[in-house]
């Protein structure tokens, strides 16, 4: 994002500064209520499709379509986000978001073509907000500019834990509310409570103080580096180790679904992952208080470490108990190293392109988490569910593979965030 520290505060601030003054303590939870509607919306297009199409196989898809706009317009939106300032780029989103989905409710029961509905999930999830990687930008950045140096490196762990942990608990508790909306109200009630949430708590967020003004062209030519920073190695092993996450994801719930679907019981399925995803959210808060000598380029390998011990376990998984014991041992290590990748990614995100990174590295878990859960799904129906639950240690190898080349990548990065943003917005 493109805030300096001339918007946040001036330059000498207060040795006591802290970044509750900077932000305000209502900022949290609006930012936590504002990404709500998002966790929502996958399985809220889900149900709402099968309910109104009767058919498990097109709700399936709709959802895809969904993630597919997600991944395809969620770094545009970043972009406009460094270029134009988040204010504008926010309330934009969020009207049409909302307008979108109001739609997508009226189409799915209405006698329009699939090919409609289809455009409409597209179009949906290509107006998603964006709402936690803006918010990560935001908070990168006050405390890149605006709090003591010597405090960053702690804060900024904890600001990364802090956003981890709370993208964990609203992707466990949005199926929660969808499922409560649609039992009470009908399937259209979780998009037309999504819409309201956006239109209302997205807004607020947009217009939040934090929220940078716009910069005139000359003040984005000094303040935005050239766009071809972002192809950097470093960065793209990043965005890479991200997608891995997402390929776990998608393969564990969709494997996990089909584990349970073969007990008679796949409404379950939710609920034993949840317990991954509590665990997850503890254990990423946690990494708060790791020493500052366990590095980035340290962690990641043995986080992945750990969810490959999970995904391992696993595979001898023939009941219940050692199904929630594997999952509690990835939760050990997925949550943190979550954490470990948006530090890196703040790390390494170039001169105000701070939104445009975060969105990259949120699209790329959306695309490997779609991607993942679509594959997963033909190979349980095709192959079986043992060969299903393979899919989820591939993942983890693979995020393994990628902290193994981020390693000498990573050799000579202090914390995030300090090196070259601070150096050159001072």
């Amino acid at each position: 994002m493109h805030q300096t520290s001339e918007h946040l505060a001036s330059p000498a601030s207060p040795r006591g500064a802290t970044l509750f003054e900077r932000t305000g303590r209502l900022y949290f939870p609006l930012a936590l209520v504002a990404r709500l509607p998002f966790a929502m919306m996958v399985i809220g297009v889900l149900t709402l499709v099968v309910s109104a199409r009767g058919s498990v196989e097109l709700g399936g898809l709709n959802s895809a379509m969904v993630g597919l706009g997600v991944a395809c317009f969620g770094p545009l939106i970043g972009a406009a986000a460094d270029r134009y300032g988040q204010r504008p780029t926010l309330l934009v989103a969020a009207v049409a978001n909302s307008a979108l989905l109001g739609a997508l409710a009226w189409i799915a029961f209405s006698p329009l073509p699939v090919w409609v509905l289809f455009v409409g999930s597209f179009l949906a999830g290509a107006t998603v907000p964006q709402t936690s990687p803006m918010s990560r930008s935001r908070l990168v950045t006050i405390v890149a500019h605006d709090l003591p140096v010597q405090r960053r490196p702690r804060v900024l762990s904890n600001v990364l834990a802090y956003e981890s942990a709370a993208d964990e608990v609203i992707f466990v508790f949005g199926p929660v509310i969808v499922g409560a909306l649609a039992t009470t109200l009908g399937a259209w009630a979780p998009i037309a409570g999504a819409a309201v949430l956006t239109l209302i708590f997205v807004s607020a967020f947009a217009l939040h103080r934090t929220s940078a003004p716009a910069q005139s062209a000359e003040e984005r030519a000094m303040a935005l580096a050239p766009a071809s920073e972002l192809a950097r190695p470093a960065l793209l092993v990043t965005v890479f180790g991200i997608v891995t996450v997402g390929l776990f994801f998608g393969s564990m719930l969709t494997s996990l679904t089909s584990f349970m679907q073969d007990r008679g019981d796949p409404e379950s399925a939710g609920l034993l992952y949840g317990a991954m995803g509590v665990g997850s959210a503890i254990f990423a808060i946690g990494v708060a208080a790791l020493p500052p000598r366990f590095s980035l380029r340290a962690r990641w390998p043995v986080f992945a470490l750990c969810i490959v011990a999970g995904t391992a376990l696993l595979q001898w998984a023939q009941d219940v108990p050692t199904m929630l014991l594997s999952l509690a041992v990835m939760g050990i290590g997925v949550g943190p190293l979550l954490v470990t990748l948006y530090g890196f990614g703040a790390a390494r995100s170039p001169i105000g392109r701070s939104a445009t990174v975060m969105t990259m590295l949120g699209s790329g878990l959306m695309v490997g988490q779609s991607a993942a859960a679509a594959l997963t799904g033909v190979i349980a129906t095709e192959l079986g569910t043992r060969a299903a639950l393979v899919l989820p240690l591939g993942a983890a190898l693979l995020a393994l593979v990628a902290g193994a080349i981020n390693w000498p990548l990573g050799a000579q990065e202090g914390p995030p965030r300090e090196r070259k943003t601070v150096a050159r917005a001072e």
